[in-house]
């Protein structure tokens, strides 16, 4: 059974920097594409970043430079580590792996202050 598990969220001033971490249960992890996603309040869930089996990753553009998607195969881990941050950046973030199907976590709340 895949299971994910999201911390690191909080509230941070504006400019300031947190780091997202995705704990996966199962043995697909190392094999499988993970992302993470964003959904501001009244708004539709958005594709942040992701990052292949391969460890080849992608953003948004609106957090490329800012953003940082990382895995650990070992640790069966994806980390988001988020610089530079914005009062627009304030969402619930979902982490996602993805193989022949999707798995989603939870959601860790993240609240930048201005």
């Amino acid at each position: 059974q895949v299971q994910l598990v999201e911390s690191g969220g909080g509230l941070v001033q504006a400019g300031g920097s947190l780091t997202l971490s995705c704990v996966v249960s199962g043995t697909i992890f190392s094999i499988s594409n993970a992302g993470w996603y964003s959904q501001a309040p009244g708004k539709q869930r958005e594709w942040v970043a992701s990052i292949t089996s391969g460890g080849s990753a992608n953003y948004a553009d609106s957090v490329k430079d800012r953003f940082t998607i990382s895995r650990d195969n070992a640790k069966k881990t994806v980390y988001l580590r988020m610089d530079s941050l914005k009062p627009e950046d304030t969402a619930v973030y979902y982490c996602m792996i993805a193989r022949t199907q999707s798995y989603w976590g939870r959601g860790t709340q993240v609240t930048v202050s201005s």
